[in-house]
């Protein structure tokens, strides 16, 4: 059901050299980039005309209208369950504590005396966030993308999901029950590229945005990369991933459990056990079987995403390799599942999310752990972070100095412009001092 590699006997190579051994899904952004462009721009010559029209193409139903109604919002509300209400209100109140933590605060930094640069953080003014709706509904993404918004202090927050023929092309009812309780209130049944698309150039029902974000399939990752540049985007999300480092402490029935977690995602769902130990690969694999029968989405996700080339369990000669290959592979998702679970999980470098133990699962995070699940995909966590306050934070610097500050590092300005060959850069400092540069004091 899951292929094997074997790592033992030789040192490992440093680098791209390992990352190349390593699993990983085909996820070709730059090839979907040629099919999203006539689409994108169809939208925007377009307007809402075009996604009314792409909505019927792509998923079988004719829109009157594409924002959502108000009413729609309050209907799902009153209609959500019980229980799945309670558990919305608990994830976004977990959410909201850690998120609030993050906010940042202007800082001021005295360089010398009368010279000051702080250094302010400001929102976005507009972010445009999706919820996937394709195989899986996602009220958790809602949460997870409107929460570090709101608590950035973004004032105009809108959300796409594509439109459903189940439901009379409004978009599932527990994506509009969730955003009715973070009180998101300007909702469009739009779906893939086509809402990109309409956040980034705005259509008759929809203000352009300054600001894309959340997961999605590989049109939305392909129109998110076409409009880098004209709008701030989170990630290009690929598909799911889960590693797993484990010795032979961990439980292999937690561990077989946790594979399957996010295999059940996508058939290119990434599921990677990094071992040292033959016993516990041994049992992992014979806990899969049974595990895999017993639960839903068995052979059009889970069998083909564990069976495919991005899922291996991966040998090594011990924790300390372990390490260096979860770090040149960057998961998305990282459990730590060894003997001194904690000391060994803060020397990972390249991870979207860590979860440390038997009882910090993946899908705690996924759910209510109180972190974001919007994380970065595809060995992407070498180099960026999930999403967070951050993400919707611009950090803008205000200097301030008095004319004597200026005039004690003048000659330093001066002598810089001009071996940048850059003398206008010097002229705009003499002109402040009649063209004499003041002598330091």
């Amino acid at each position: 059901m899951i292929s094997r590699i074997d790592l033992r006997g030789d040192a490992l190579p440093e680098g791209p050299a390992l990352r190349d051994l390593l699993p990983r899904a085909d996820f070709d952004v730059q090839a979907a980039l040629e099919k999203v462009r006539p689409i994108c721009e169809d939208v925007h010559h377009r307007g809402d005309a075009a996604l009314i029209d792409f909505a019927e193409r792509f998923d079988g139903v004719r829109l009157e209208s594409v924002r959502v109604p108000a009413q729609a919002l309050a209907d799902a509300l009153t209609g959500l369950d019980a229980d799945v209400r309670a558990a919305l209100e608990e994830s976004i109140r977990r959410a909201r504590l850690v998120h609030r933590a993050q906010r940042r605060t202007a800082h001021t930094t005295q360089v010398v005396p009368g010279g000051s640069v702080t250094e302010k953080w400001v929102p976005v003014e507009r972010v445009g966030l999706y919820a996937p709706g394709g195989r899986s509904v996602y009220p958790s993404s809602v949460i997870m993308n409107a929460v570090p918004a709101q608590e950035a202090g973004v004032e105009s927050i809108a959300l796409a999901s594509p439109p459903q023929s189940d439901f009379g092309g409004l978009p599932h009812p527990t994506i509009l029950a969730a955003c009715a309780l973070l009180g998101v209130d300007e909702v469009y049944a739009a779906g893939g590229a086509t809402a990109v698309a309409m956040f980034a150039y705005g259509t008759e029902s929809c203000p352009p945005a300054n600001m894309v974000t959340g997961p999605g399939n590989i049109w939305v990752a392909a129109a998110k990369r076409y409009f880098t540049g004209r709008i701030g985007i989170d990630t290009e999300a690929g598909p799911t991933e889960i590693a797993i480092l484990a010795d032979d402490t961990a439980d292999p029935a937690h561990v077989a459990a946790d594979l399957i977690s996010q295999a059940e995602h996508d058939p290119l769902a990434a599921a990677v056990l990094v071992t040292d130990s033959p016993d516990l690969a041994a049992a992992v694999e014979k806990e899969l079987e049974p595990q895999v029968a017993a639960t839903k989405h068995v052979d059009d996700r889970i069998r083909p995403a564990l069976a495919g080339r991005q899922s291996a369990i991966v040998l090594v000669d011990g924790v300390e390799e372990g390490l260096k290959v979860v770090d040149a592979y960057g998961a998305e998702h990282l459990e730590i599942q060894t003997a001194h679970a904690t000391a060994v999980a803060d020397r990972v470098r390249n991870a979207g999310a860590i979860f440390i133990g038997p009882w910090a699962p993946v899908s705690l995070g996924d759910y209510a752990a109180g972190s974001n699940h919007v994380l970065p995909t595809g060995g992407c966590a070498c180099h960026s972070s999930g999403l967070s306050v951050q993400s919707f934070l611009r950090g803008i610097h205000i200097v301030d100095y008095t004319e004597d500050a200026l005039a004690e590092v003048a000659h330093h300005v001066v002598t810089l412009a001009e071996a940048e060959d850059l003398p206008a850069h010097g002229a705009a400092v003499k002109a402040r001092f009649g063209w004499k540069v003041p002598e330091s004091k």
